[in-house]
């Protein structure tokens, strides 16, 4: 059991550290949502009918949609474009798809690669991308739980004020739509530009997302 923990302590964290700030994100919302309707003279929401709500939803998935564009992104971005000196980096001369011996895939495979790793084919092909394809089926699907229960609470909004309602189509074009959707776009880019560049001159002893504090700054270290 210890090691089990042990071992898995980086997943077990975020984990934890994640169901927290969505319970708290929960309190703090239905509070921030129940003195709204106070001074709109609107009733009042349970904790439960909050999580329920559409103004929940739009929050909670507009946040997911932006962090796994962030690594969808980043995923695909590292294949080719590099950046020296910075561990977030692989080398230089690496840039691209690299070969198959390198990749361990194909006839290259060990005893120890996945399956489909040694499978060849159109398995390989598709378990040589799965992890980009993964993050980026789920930032649509996650931007598309934002459109719409963002629709529905905007809706909402709109017939409060005796307005007509609007159509997912409409809503996904707005202004109101793409100014929370980039605002949340610009900071994880930046988050993540920060990160590349800074980890060439910083260094954080003991981390993997650091080098060794000794090298040199143009000194490129791969990960994986």
């Amino acid at each position: 059991m210890k090691r089990s923990l042990r071992d898995n302590g980086l997943s077990i964290v975020f984990g934890l550290l994640f169901l927290a700030t969505l319970v708290g994100q929960a309190f703090a919302g239905r509070a921030d949502h129940n003195d709204r309707q106070l001074v709109d003279g609107g009733r009042e929401l349970s904790v439960l009918q909050y999580v329920a709500s559409s103004d929940f939803a739009v929050d909670v998935a507009e946040n997911w949609q932006s962090e796994y564009l962030q690594f969808f992104l980043y995923v695909f971005a590292t294949v080719w474009l590099v950046q020296r000196g910075s561990p977030e980096s692989k080398l230089v001369e690496n840039a691209g798809p690299e070969s198959d011996e390198r990749q361990k895939v194909g006839r290259y495979a060990t005893a120890e690669s996945p399956a489909w790793a040694r499978a060849g084919g159109w398995r390989t092909a598709v378990f040589a991308r799965s992890l980009g394809l993964v993050m980026g089926v789920l930032f649509a699907l996650s931007w598309l739980a934002q459109s719409v229960a963002g629709r529905s609470a905007y809706n909402a909004e709109r017939l409060a004020q005796l307005q007509d309602p609007v159509s997912w189509a409409e809503y996904a074009g707005s202004a109101e739509f793409w100014n929370r959707t980039l605002q949340n776009w610009q900071s994880e880019l930046l988050a993540m530009g920060s990160i590349v560049v800074l980890s060439v001159y910083l260094r954080q002893r003991g981390s993997p997302e650091s080098k060794p504090v000794g090298d040199p700054h143009d000194v490129t270290q791969e990960s994986g």
